[in-house]
């Protein structure tokens, strides 16, 4: 593809519509509109305005990862864009690798490595270790129970958890229970931390199953006995369980819709602008499809190229600015600021920097 190609510049965004993680979906779509939108406006993608191609990354992995290869064999999209599953990322990339590029938004368990495979959401050695030891140093929490669904993601970021306390001897972690996507009834697990010693619980969970569990959560009147961490807990869920159920949860992110910054609240402003005080509440996978949608559009421009090869050398030090503020893709990982907050009532308090 050369950067006088005709016609518009075709973005598969694959954000998911069914599921427990559906709940994230509506503001994943609306965000990325809103980046193709903007693209568009200031001169598009080699010259070419921005069209999208929502993929349904709620479907099974393997259902999903056939729709992108048909898309992407048939010429019928330059690039693919999105927040899903790792469990689908990982059936996605093996299609996509070296023909087109592939920016991956979600946080995730880090490590991905497949040619032209740009993974530019959270990992757990930028959200996690700095988050657990302020909550160890600040309010004491030193016994972590984690429950998680049963995939990648939790598995290793938990794996990772372990690693990062093995030198901390008045910390630790209980691996406690992993379950399956749409999980609705966790009084097994409930149960289990009720019984423990541990004074915090840190939750891998996804969209729907984290709100079930935090319902229940707080009807087994746990709150008192332990704090609740996540890096997944976003705006859409928050307001979904309401202050009773969130009391006491904490959460690592690079963005909040609540964050005080120039650029989020610019970013806010246009996004209630564009679809209105209504629309679904801007969330953070939902920011993170516009950050995906505009670090492509940047990367392309500046290599005057959407080939692959080209495209991952100009990204081994590749700066840009989005609505979190300033990340340095290096190749690897984005870094980023990190921040954490607690739930208060339907929106978050920002309590510190990591």
């Amino acid at each position: 593809m050369t950067a006088r190609a005709p016609g518009a510049f075709r973005v598969a965004v694959v954000v998911p519509l069914q599921g427990p993680e559906a709940l994230y979906g509506p503001s994943c779509v609306l965000c990325a509109r809103l980046a193709a939108e903007e693209i568009t406006e200031e001169g598009g993608v080699l010259a070419r305005p921005v069209t999208l191609r929502i993929v349904d990354g709620g479907a099974p992995p393997e259902r999903v990862a056939a729709e992108v290869d048909r898309l992407v064999s048939g010429g019928h999209v330059d690039a693919v864009v999105g927040w899903h599953l790792s469990a689908v990322r990982q059936r996605i990339a093996p299609r996509t690798r070296g023909r087109v590029p592939y920016v991956y938004t979600a946080l995730y368990e880090g490590g991905e490595a497949t040619p032209g495979v740009f993974a530019i959401g959270e990992t757990p050695e930028l959200q996690l270790w700095p988050a657990l030891t302020w909550m160890a140093d600040e309010i004491g929490v030193r016994r972590w129970f984690v429950v998680g669904n049963d995939y990648v993601w939790p598995r290793r970021s938990t794996a990772q958890v372990r690693e990062f306390l093995r030198d901390r001897d008045d910390v630790g972690v209980d691996v406690g229970e992993f379950v399956g996507l749409g999980t609705l009834d966790f009084d097994a697990v409930l149960g289990r931390i009720e019984r423990s010693d541990c004074d915090g619980v840190l939750m891998f969970l996804v969209g729907q199953d984290l709100v079930e569990f935090n319902r229940q959560f707080a009807r087994y009147g746990l709150e008192d006995q332990c704090a609740r961490f996540s890096t997944l807990m976003d705006e859409s869920a928050l307001r979904v369980l309401g202050t009773e159920s969130s009391r006491d949860v904490f959460v690592a992110s690079g963005y909040f819709e609540a964050l005080p910054t120039a650029a989020s609240l610019d970013f806010g402003a246009r996004y209630v602008r564009r679809f209105g005080p209504a629309a679904p509440v801007l969330n953070g996978p939902g920011e993170s499809c516009y950050e995906g949608l505009r670090m492509l559009a940047g990367l392309v421009n500046r290599t005057g190229s959407a080939d692959v090869r080209r495209l991952s050398a100009t990204a081994e030090r590749y700066r840009y600015e989005g609505p979190r503020g300033p990340v340095l893709f290096g190749g690897a990982r984005a870094e980023q600021s990190m921040y954490l907050a607690t739930a208060d009532g339907a929106d978050f308090d920002i309590l510190a920097g990591l």
